[in-house]
């Protein structure tokens, strides 16, 4: 715990002062602070991390190392916490309490009393357990509705929001290029026109409801040389100019959203974390972005792991820094000690660690982080308040995140509502509207009765339903036992509903059936209408 800050001293702290602009409120604060008070509002810390082999995200595996403790991490401040919601399944009441918990740690933690920024997934949703899945973006292109998909989006930020969130890791601006590429669900289309559109509308929204959004990937990152995820993008000039940048450009040109997010790719053999003409000249200098540019998960360690660009997590710190990365994500790996050795050094201008922490305070006055009330002079800060309490997160075992642990409440009384009625009929709409029918033979309307066989290993698969940012599809596969957390009609329960004489035939892998599969198949198309 540090030392309270005493009351008259705190009185003639300008940055405790909401009523000064931002700019001002974050020199005053910026001039207190030492390199480590710094350096720690540029890091991230992953609440839950994943059980050992269960890798949530790309190449998590590079590192076989344990992660600081939280203990740690919030010696000297912090900057985010990383899905808190969205790494394990909790329930709205606990996610808001362990939440809640984590930001009394962080302000605690620090002499100035600052929390952290809390962010989440939710292309598809809110992506925690329990939450309503809406379609995934290609389906919001196929609609060609901007009104709808920012409607969309501001119901999500609105649980988000609701539930303590500060931060959404959408929209995903990339254009597609190349359908083999294994991250094409999370795009709105080809057209760079239609992704701009769209993707500035889902922006739009979520920042209506207070929630960041967080452009990405910024940039090149669908161009991926042979659809290949993470690998180098083969691109010119003029395509990236005119293909992969224009979507981002149209969302800037609004100054909605307050965030970026850098791409994993290399364009012309400069991977997009280490490029100062990208992320300061272009982003900023050009485009006039003022916001905060987040590392995707990793992506300043790959600097030194895949890129090999750097050789020790100093130096990649360094390069991420120079180019205008502000804040590490998922964890702190690069932006904590390695990067203080390279201020003390000389290696790395301390001005341009200031640069960042000021961008990311500035997000924080601008979300209402830095107008807590200092505390009572001559006391600890309070991280005993009733419903408040911090749990022990680093001694959480599996089993304390199970949905049937003692004490996790599933329907706490200042729990949001993840899945209203009216967010499960919004996600209706953009389905229904997303339908497109190329041609109609005289099949539909489908005759009550009809004979319809349907065939393959998803026929009857409520996954079949599910995007990969869906929370059962991210997560929840990796808990067999868990209940999907909303209703999942599959595609042979809305046929039967409909009144078909339904056969089903279901292979047993989609991507290798046996014989047998492809030999029921055939007698139940044989057998069809």
């Amino acid at each position: 715990m540090t030392e309270a800050v005493p009351a008259a001293r705190a009185a003639r702290e300008a940055w405790r002062d909401p009523a000064l602009p931002a700019a001002a409120r974050v020199a005053d604060l910026l001039a207190r602070m030492t390199p480590e008070e710094k350096a720690g509002q540029l890091a991230g810390y992953w609440a839950m991390p994943a059980e050992p082999g269960e890798p949530v995200a790309p190449m998590e595996d590079d590192f076989q190392e344990t992660a600081p403790s939280l203990d740690e991490v919030v010696a000297h401040g912090l900057g985010q916490l990383t899905r808190v919601f969205g790494t394990a399944p909790v329930t709205a009441a606990e996610g808001v309490a362990r939440l809640r918990g984590l930001q009394r740690r962080v302000a605690a933690g620090n002499r100035f009393g600052i929390p952290a920024i809390a962010h989440e997934e939710c292309l598809n949703g809110f992506m925690t357990w329990g939450a309503t899945i809406f379609p995934s973006p290609p389906a919001w292109g196929a609609t060609f509705d901007a009104g709808l998909v920012e409607e969309m989006a501001a119901a999500i930020g609105s649980v988000m929001r609701a539930a303590g969130v500060h931060q959404g890791l959408a929209p995903v601006l990339d254009v597609v290029r190349d359908p083999r590429w294994g991250r094409t669900e999370e795009c709105v289309g080809e057209d760079p026109y239609l992704v701009g559109v769209l993707g500035t509308a889902y922006a739009r929204g979520l920042e209506r409801s207070g929630v960041v959004a967080t452009l990405k990937h910024f940039a090149g990152y669908s161009a991926s040389r042979d659809g290949r995820n993470m690998a180098p993008a083969p691109i010119g000039p003029r395509e990236f100019a005119d293909i992969m940048l224009e979507p981002f450009v149209m969302a800037l040109r609004e100054r909605g959203a307050r965030s970026v997010m850098h791409s994993y790719t290399a364009v012309d053999g400069m991977p997009a974390a280490a490029d100062e003409s990208l992320l300061t000249r272009l982003l900023r200098d050009e485009l006039g972005f003022t916001g905060v540019v987040v590392a995707d998960y990793f992506g300043i360690s790959f600097l030194e792991s895949r890129h090999r660009v750097a050789g020790a997590r100093g130096e990649a710190a360094a390069a991420a820094l120079r180019a205008g990365v502000d804040m590490e994500l998922p964890t702190v790996r690069c932006y904590g000690a390695p990067l203080l050795e390279q201020v003390r050094s000389g290696a790395v201008p301390e001005e341009l660690l200031d640069r960042a922490a000021a961008r990311v305070l500035t997000l924080k006055a601008e979300l209402g982080l830095l107008d807590g009330p200092p505390p009572p002079a001559g006391t600890e800060p309070d991280t005993d308040a009733p419903g408040l309490d911090a749990p022990d997160l680093d001694a959480l075992g599996a089993d304390a995140l199970a949905l049937d642990a003692p004490g996790l409440d599933p329907a706490g009384s200042d729990a949001p509502d993840l899945d209203p009625p009216e967010h499960r009929a919004l996600a209706r709409r953009v389905a229904e509207e997303s339908v497109v029918l190329l041609a109609n033979d005289g099949v539909l309307p489908l005759a009550s009765g009809a004979r319809v066989a349907l065939v393959g290993a998803l026929a009857d698969d409520p996954f079949a339903m599910l995007g990969a940012y869906t929370f059962p599809g991210h997560v929840g596969r990796g808990h067999p036992d868990l209940p999907l957390g909303v209703e999942v009609p599959t595609l042979a329960d809305a046929l039967r509903a409909e009144g078909a004489d339904l056969r089903v035939a279901a292979g047993g892998d989609a991507l290798e059936p046996a014989d047998a599969d492809i030999t029921a198949a055939a007698d139940a198309a044989r057998a069809a209408d």
